[in-house]
């Protein structure tokens, strides 16, 4: 018996050990977490200017159409949003998606980076959260199961490092057009014909870099000026195959509101394979506010 009792008490604090262990590593995640996102509301100007439509005069018409609409004149040029959403995530695969029902806050601040901070995807012991970002040259993909178990973590390299940089600049045509303005930088080039050629919406194709870093995307632009998709080719190893390679990325972008002067979608339904019949949109957020932080 006492050989028993003794086994047990073994038993119990391997349990103990594992889940302080587990606790401190959650701990650990959340405060990189927090530290990189103070760093990003950092890289918000303390002052900035107001948006005036003859700064984008010198640009293609496509992408002059975009920001005439996604920034009305006089709006402070803000280039870090903070966006709060619900909806959607697919965890499966496009025939089976497995989509649970999420809530995340994100903080965009293109090109420097962003952090995508799942508060909740699925219900119950099923319940993930963790974080999703890019900030000080560092990526990373943390989550847990129950705040418990890590479910999903990778990061730490320059392959990841490439594919979180496409998703930091091609968001910011989403919720952070500002940061996309010339005077940061931003090359914009023809692409694809006029509307008035064919009454579809043409391209405005942007490219951004960032130190090493390099990646274009192109906008759907409407005769409006409407930006109604955004695609980009994405390095990603989201393959059969699981190697690392340029694919189609992209969403749809819907229920357009005005927030402090930005129109900016609040329905964006997005995924690998844009455009391809292996297109599976696993991410559909409905936006619920949008802040721009201040230093």
């Amino acid at each position: 018996m006492a050989f028993l009792a003794t086994v047990a008490a073994l038993l119990l604090a391997l349990i103990l050990t594992g889940v302080l262990a587990m606790q401190a590593w959650r701990v650990a995640d959340n405060r990189a977490m927090e530290q990189a996102w103070s760093w990003l509301q950092a890289q918000a100007p303390a002052s900035v200017d107001v948006f005036d439509p003859a700064m984008v005069e010198g640009l293609p018409d496509a992408a002059r159409r975009y920001f005439r609409y996604t920034i009305a004149p006089g709006t402070p040029l803000h280039v870090v949003s903070e966006i709060h959403m619900t909806g959607e995530i697919g965890l499966g695969t496009k025939e089976a998606p497995g989509y649970r029902p999420m809530r995340a806050r994100q903080l965009l601040a293109p090109p420097h980076g962003f952090i995508w901070r799942l508060e909740r995807a699925g219900a119950g012991l099923m319940q993930m959260s963790g974080s999703d970002g890019m900030a000080e040259g560092r990526s990373w993909t943390r989550f847990w199961l129950d705040g418990t178990l890590p479910v999903a973590r990778a990061g730490g390299d320059d392959n990841h490092l490439r594919a979180s940089f496409g998703r930091a600049v091609a968001e910011a045509a989403f919720w952070a057009p500002a940061a996309l303005l010339p005077q940061h930088g931003v090359r914009w080039e023809e692409a694809g014909v006029r509307w008035e050629e064919t009454g579809e919406p043409n391209l405005a194709r942007a490219v951004i870099r960032n130190g090493t870093l390099e990646q274009s995307i192109e906008i759907a632009v409407a005769e409006n000026g409407q930006p109604r998709w955004v695609k980009f080719p994405r390095w990603s190893n989201a393959n059969a195959e699981k190697e690392w390679r340029f694919q189609p990325f992209g969403g749809y972008l819907d229920g357009f509101q005005d927030f402090e002067g930005f129109t900016l979608p609040t329905k964006v339904d997005g995924g690998n394979h844009f455009g391809t019949e292996a297109y599976f949109p696993f991410f559909r957020a409905r936006v619920g506010e949008v802040r721009f932080p201040v230093r």
